[in-house]
């Protein structure tokens, strides 16, 4: 990973500010998540449930898919934000989901008073399958 210097204040920020975008009806759990690009830039994003729970959408996924239909897919950090007094994780798919752009970039799991601790992608999903495996 890369230092972030000045964007992490921001991007803590950001997953805060998200986060108060959820909507989360059902589990009344709101998550908002900030990915930070190769580039600088920042993206965020919420979860969002449906009746139908299986089509809800995590506050990470939604942040990539944000920066993806944006036309980015290098990503530096991410940090993801809850009223949890404890550190929330990604969950299985959006691990997965973030392993697709690499394991190189930083997760910052974040506590609702504003502390936080960094793993990197590879430590939180490890011995990962990504697309390199499909060239073999």
């Amino acid at each position: 990973g890369q230092p972030l210097g000045e964007h992490l204040q921001l991007l803590l920020h950001r997953s805060r500010e998200a986060k108060t975008c959820a909507y989360c009806p059902y589990s009344r759990f709101p998550v908002g998540a900030a990915l930070l690009t190769a580039g600088g830039e920042i993206f965020s994003g919420c979860n969002v449930e449906n009746a139908c729970y299986s089509l809800g959408v995590c506050a990470e996924r939604t942040a990539i898919q944000k920066a993806i239909s944006e036309g980015h897919t290098s990503f530096r950090a991410m940090a993801i934000a809850s009223d949890m007094g404890d550190f929330i994780t990604p969950c299985g798919a959006c691990r997965q989901v973030m392993r697709e752009f690499g394991t190189d970039w930083d997760i910052y799991l974040t506590k609702a008073d504003g502390t936080y601790i960094v793993k990197r992608l590879e430590e939180l999903l490890p011995l990962s399958f990504g697309p390199e495996d499909l060239k073999k």
